[in-house]
């Protein structure tokens, strides 16, 4: 359960963003296998937003789920806009109905489970949006409201306007810098935990080579996957593959089980561009760790042994 207004999903959802943008090229038909193969998993949450390749991301998972819309809970977002290579925050209250309608016509759904504001419009008080979003419930064209990347006082500002289920931001082994403060000011508000990003940008699947780099805008871009920060992380993904291994687990499924592990409000939302990826992915959440385990783990791959601040359109945090 995600929040404390009755939004229920899988444990793990699928990151639908890198079907249309950031990590290279997908053919449109194998996108919509990998949809099918997560509905076919158990997997519900789908996540989406109308900026991922300008609109093409929510049409896509519109025809993924063309006659399965009731295995889905379909999340999408709204205030980043791109537009011709341009990229600018946009959350005005007088834009939130006219967004939500054009992504319920490319989803080619009646009503978005839940509806993100993506990142804070520095222009607009949050509060203000907020409101715009709940009359979106009221006319039942929305049925919970999220946020994305916010600090914690705008949070609390979101909270204090209209029930919030989820919060979704970057947390995994290689981001914990979250852990200082929203992880903790979400749950005192009730908030599902909503991880992109749960694999790292994939480097936490072992699988990385440096052409899938190169290929990648968002890694290109990332200090994380340069230079000595990128050794340095090599070298915990090495003894977390190692210590995945000796469970008869992925560094990927282990990475994701970390997470899950973490509480019962957390669910992350990994994305790939290959079915059976899905299949590897969606098992995480058949994994157990004990309390004995996340020490050890913690033992083995430290927290401290991670390297690099992260680079992502306006996010407000830093290692710093």
């Amino acid at each position: 359960m995600l929040g404390q207004d009755g939004l229920v999903c899988s444990a793990i959802g699928l990151g639908c963003m890198g079907l249309s943008q950031g990590y290279g090229e997908v053919d449109e038909d194998q996108a919509v296998r990998v949809i099918r193969q997560a509905l076919d998993c158990g997997i519900t949450l789908l996540d989406t937003a109308m900026s991922y390749g300008e609109g093409r991301n929510e049409r896509l998972l519109g025809r993924a789920i063309a006659g399965r819309r009731d295995q889905a809970v379909i999340a999408t977002k709204f205030g980043i806009v791109r537009d011709g290579g341009n990229v600018r925050l946009d959350a005005h209250p007088d834009r939130v109905r006219g967004d939500c309608e054009a992504s319920l016509a490319r989803l080619g759904i009646e009503a978005i489970d839940l509806y993100y504001l993506h990142r804070a419009d520095p222009n607009v008080p949050v509060a203000d949006t907020i409101g715009a979003m709940a009359r979106l419930v009221e006319a039942g064209k929305v049925r919970h409201l999220g946020v994305s990347e916010l600090r914690v006082e705008q949070i609390e500002e979101a909270a204090r306007e209209n029930p919030i289920s989820a919060l979704q931001f970057e947390w995994s082994l290689l981001w914990r810098v979250p852990e200082r403060d929203v992880v903790s000011a979400a749950r005192r508000l009730g908030i599902g935990l909503v991880p992109y990003s749960p694999l790292g940008r994939g480097l936490l699947t072992a699988t990385l080579a440096p052409r899938d780099i190169d290929a990648s805008s968002f890694r290109r871009s990332d200090p994380r996957f340069h230079g000595s920060e990128l050794d340095r992380n090599l070298a915990q993904v090495a003894t977390l593959r190692q210590f995945a291994a000796e469970r008869g687990l992925s560094a990927g499924q282990m990475a994701l089980a970390w997470l899950l592990a973490q509480g019962p409000d957390v669910v992350p939302i990994p994305g790939t561009s290959r079915p059976q990826r899905v299949v590897e992915n969606a098992a995480a959440a058949d994994i157990r760790l004990t309390a004995a385990d996340l020490r050890r783990f913690d033992e083995f791959v430290p927290p401290s042994g991670w390297a690099g601040d992260r680079r992502s359109f306006a996010v407000p945090v830093s290692m710093r």
